[in-house]
């Protein structure tokens, strides 16, 4: 999914397509122009996703109608099986990946089974939601995990289930110990390794600049060892590209064709030619963060006579007369650290003011 310099970028598009066919291959249009690696959207069926009495998020309230069920809301953001054949028709066309998140055993039995994709992502909303992460592990090649409103130890639970969905035996009877047994053995460990990412989130349309706390994907990198990288609900693409500079392996971010469009998600997401520009960004950092090596660069090299020092004749001298030297560009001449050597040493020869000192 990604090398170890450069960052797998998904293009969020979500909902966006406000149940538009037409409009969810615009984005697919506008995710691969914009050289995303991968356009995500979310695949579900409203009646198993949301009970008739959930309410909607304030972010949800704000940007539709707040006398409006979340039920009815989302149920008008479905995309059925055909759309899915001609938006992963239309990706392949486009030379960009095509992902989504299941929000159901319905619809991940769609796209494992029927479409044979190998990474699923999962919401930050099932990081708790052991049943449905253990059917996950057992059809999917490769696991991306949000972990927004999660704590660290919810993680680890969550990774559990993974690494028991992986290693287990399909009539291994699942259990709390099960997970627990599973996520400490080694096979387990090596299974997490191989096929999990987790993406350190802040679950909040617009993410406050104050709770993103990125240190948090530090953090998770340490204590799981596993691929990690940063799903952002942030204004702007500043936020993205710093968790790159961190050493986020994997970004998403939402993005739409318009933001005044309707529907839940438009507003906290980049247009088009902002999410061009977040991954033009995150390509020049990945290429200015090198290899960690310290040592001069090639340009460098023909800049050290230029702007380093070397030992100069501090006033005129005359053979035998004791030296009184200086430190002055260019510096291809006697090292400034011998300073102190021939300093107040008689001079091997005449020197006229700021002529390089032998060496």
């Amino acid at each position: 999914m990604t090398t170890e310099s450069t960052t797998f970028v998904i293009a969020e598009a979500g909902v966006n397509h406000n149940g538009s066919l037409d409009l969810a291959l615009q984005l697919i249009d506008s995710a691969a122009k914009a050289g995303a690696d991968a356009v995500k959207f979310q695949t579900f069926k409203a009646s198993s996703l949301v009970a008739k009495h959930a309410s909607k998020a304030a972010y949800q309230k704000r940007a539709t109608d707040p006398e409006e069920s979340q039920l009815d809301m989302i149920r008008k953001l479905e995309l059925g099986e055909q759309e899915h054949e001609h938006l992963i028709a239309h990706c392949h066309n486009r030379g960009i990946a095509f992902m989504s998140t299941p929000f159901d055993s319905e619809s991940l039995a769609l796209l494992t089974g029927r479409f044979g994709l190998e990474i699923i992502k999962v919401s930050s909303g099932d990081i708790t939601n052991a049943p449905f992460l253990l059917e996950i592990a057992r059809s999917a090649r490769q696991v991306i995990l949000s972990t927004g409103m999660s704590t660290l130890s919810e993680v680890e639970a969550a990774l559990g289930v993974l690494a028991f969905g992986f290693t287990a035996p399909a009539d291994t009877a699942p259990s709390l110990t099960a997970f627990e047994e599973a996520y400490a053995s080694k096979l387990g460990q090596a299974a997490l390794q191989q096929r999990v990412s987790v993406l350190h989130c802040t679950t909040e349309y617009p993410a406050p600049a104050l709770e993103v706390n990125l240190r948090a994907m530090d953090t998770m990198a340490q204590a799981f060892g596993l691929r990690t990288g940063y799903s952002d609900h942030t204004k702007g693409i500043h936020i993205p590209i710093a968790a790159v500079a961190r050493g986020a392996t994997i970004i998403e971010k939402h993005f739409t064709l318009d933001r005044n469009l309707p529907g839940p998600d438009h507003r906290a997401s980049l247009e088009p030619s902002e999410l061009c520009d977040m991954i033009n960004a995150i390509r020049e950092v990945e290429t200015c963060l090198g290899d960690g090596i310290k040592r001069p660069t090639l340009s460098e090299w023909g800049n050290r006579p230029i702007a380093r020092k070397s030992l100069v004749a501090a006033r005129s001298t005359q053979r035998s007369q004791l030296l009184d030297l200086s430190c002055k560009r260019p510096g291809n001449g006697c090292s400034p650290y011998r300073y102190w050597e021939l300093q107040g040493t008689p001079a091997t020869r005449d020197y006229i003011t700021d002529e390089l000192i032998d060496g």
